[in-house]
């Protein structure tokens, strides 16, 4: 498979880049997230996947680069999702005065649901992506790409709530 440019997967990438950084790594929380225990290399998969778009966006994605970045941030997920202090250090953030008082109060309190909706984000590209794998996979008679990455095999779970 040459590199990937469909549009929808294009603007789904888009979003799922918006989504995170408006309601998951926005000013208010993204101290406390970097104290989750994530290697750089997660970081930086989580990173292109949600920042760098412009390097992509014309020249296009390879597949096997986008299943890492979705691994890497379904592992953020997960630890977010169990990390129970996190709650407790959100609401410990310094309190701002004024309109960053309201602004830092709706991030802490959306957290959970606003990191619901990116792991739903990421898991409707990681489908896409997985069908599209398959079909391109049957045309050049080869095993699709997502089932040469052994780390895949835990995204679903990792990013479906239980």
């Amino acid at each position: 498979m040459d590199r990937i440019k469909e549009a929808n997967i294009i603007s789904l990438i888009e979003g799922i880049g918006e989504h995170y950084r408006a309601n998951i790594s926005n000013r208010f929380l993204r101290p406390v997230l970097l104290q989750i225990q994530i290697d750089k290399t997660t970081w930086d998969l989580i990173e292109v996947l949600t920042e760098k778009m412009e390097l992509y966006r014309y020249q296009g994605f390879h597949l096997d680069d986008l299943y890492m970045q979705i691994a890497a941030s379904a592992r953020f997920v997960e630890s977010a999702r169990n990390k129970s202090n996190i709650r407790d250090k959100l609401k410990s953030l310094p309190n701002p005065a004024g309109q960053d008082k309201v602004l830092r109060d709706m991030a802490v309190s959306n957290f959970s649901c606003n990191l619901k909706v990116f792991a739903e984000l990421l898991n409707e590209l990681y489908v896409t992506l997985v069908d599209m794998d398959k079909k391109d996979a049957a045309l050049r008679k080869k095993p699709p790409v997502y089932t040469q990455i052994p780390e895949l095999s835990s995204v679903g779970r990792l990013l479906v709530e239980e």
